[in-house]
């Protein structure tokens, strides 16, 4: 049988939807609130991306490997810190709500425990690079950017964890405005540690690293002294000793692994492209790490949708309304396609503008161009895959989900990408071709698994 993890308490519940528009009106209600916090985030690297194009070629080299393996990393913790916000919202659902904040202080203990782990590997970054096959050059670089990043990873994992736990009290606009304070002083700092303003010493990429931690910290030092401040310490349970942590914590891991593993198979095998492209030299991963950007600026208005079907999908099964299941996968699937089919024409129509944004280092653009114009093609199946493992996470089924992507990314866009962008060298445009073979396949495979997963419930 399949369960449905309990929707947030922000969204309870409602009747069944009555018609298509009724669909479509509750899928974007729930979903653009979640797309402008997600792309908050993401401002935060686009401003890196762009700020440190204008810094010079090499630096946005050094900036997109460090990013290689630091992304994978942050995504697989906060992906295993997910559970706060699923067992969070259930607490609250029951009315326990003091039973929150003692999830808030484990969840913050994993978070504190995963951050250190993973800003440790990051200073293996310059070697590890190396045995990647990376120049020595360009793994010195980028191992210096990783350095930078390193202290900021504890802060971006503790921000996620108190994100989650208000977001289960129903608490999402604290969390968006930090994210647009966050945007600002980062672009002030950039300002001043790339550029060497103020005084400072022009760091370039590593400048940009460094104030991504030192964005990070007031990310989360402000959103757990609110959450202090606004929150009834009696209701939430945020004082006194934590009871049954062992309990919680194993209740945190069963719900974050499958989570955790399916964003690390994902954004891992985004960061072997980059790798890939770096091995054909500065020109072809800083054009890559332009269009990676941009394609991960559009899914986050996937991301959105994500949340919306798997959020309505939840409610769906628990009411036992096969029907409105189905409606709300494949209402959440149409929409993502018409937006991102808009956009990525747009990208495809425009792709020197685009490139242009970043850089305008001719080097550069010559590779970033043909790069945009595929992956205007790629945002739409890259969208579609990632609102269908909503749909799917919403009907309680990860772990074959989870396997789909392992066959998606690892058995055919990472071997793809390899052939055609290594040994034949093709280049980041073949790497962004294989991009979009893979999120084909994860789409068509996603797709028929939800089908499956509709009969099974209506049988």
């Amino acid at each position: 049988m399949i369960s449905a993890p309990p929707a947030p308490a922000a969204n309870v519940p409602g009747p069944p939807a009555n018609g298509i528009g009724e669909h479509v009106r509750r899928t974007l209600q729930i979903a653009v609130p979640v797309m402008f916090a997600r792309l908050g985030i993401l401002a935060l690297v686009t401003v890196d991306t762009a700020m440190v194009g204008r810094a010079g070629l090499e630096e946005l080299a050094w900036y997109a490997l460090a990013m290689a393996p630091q992304v994978p990393l942050m995504l697989l913790g906060i992906g295993l810190l997910m559970g706060t916000l699923v067992l969070g919202a259930q607490a609250v659902g029951a009315g326990e709500e003091q039973r929150t904040g003692a999830l808030w202080k484990v969840s913050l203990a994993h978070a504190a425990a995963l951050g250190l782990a993973f800003g440790g590997l990051c200073t293996l970054g310059e070697h590890a690079l190396a045995l990647a096959g990376q120049e020595p050059a360009l793994a010195a670089g980028a191992g210096r950017v990783l350095l930078a990043f390193a202290p900021g990873l504890p802060a971006m994992l503790l921000f996620a964890a108190t994100s989650f736990f208000l977001e289960s009290t129903g608490r999402a606009m604290p969390g968006l405005c930090v994210m647009v304070l966050a945007n600002l002083l980062n672009a002030a700092l950039n300002w001043v540690l790339v550029f060497g303003n103020l005084g400072a010493p022009a760091m370039g990429a590593e400048g940009a690293a460094l104030a991504t931690t030192l964005v990070r910290w007031f990310m989360f030092l402000s959103l757990a002294a609110y959450a202090l401040w606004a929150l009834d310490a009696t209701r939430y349970g945020l004082r006194g000793r934590v009871a049954g942590g062992w309990v919680l914590s194993r209740r945190l891991r069963r719900f974050g692994v499958p989570m955790g593993l399916a964003h690390a198979l994902e954004s891992a095998a985004f960061a072997s492209m980059t790798l890939f492209a770096g091995l054909a030299g500065a020109e072809q991963v800083a054009g890559f790490q332009v269009t990676f950007n941009l394609v991960a600026m559009v899914f986050m208005c996937a991301i959105g949708i994500a949340a919306a079907a798997s959020i309505r999908v939840g409610q769906a099964v628990g009411r036992g309304d096969v029907q409105g299941v189905r409606r709300a996968g494949w209402v959440a699937a149409a929409l993502a396609v018409a937006l991102l089919g808009t956009v990525g024409a747009l990208l495809a129509s425009l792709p020197d503008a685009f490139a242009r944004l970043y850089s305008h280092d001719p080097a550069m653009l010559a590779v970033a161009v043909p790069c945009i114009v595929i992956a205007g093609a790629a945002v739409v199946p890259d969208g579609l895959q990632g609102v269908l493992m909503g749909a799917l996470r919403g009907a309680g089924d990860v772990w074959p989900a989870t396997a789909l992507y392992c066959i998606a990314f690892w058995g055919v866009m990472v071997p793809a990408g390899y052939v055609m962008g290594v040994v034949h060298g093709g280049g980041a445009p073949a790497l962004t071709a294989a991009v979009f073979l893979g999120t084909l396949t994860a789409s068509l495979l996603l797709g028929l698994r939800f089908h499956r997963v509709c009969r099974s419930l209506a049988g």
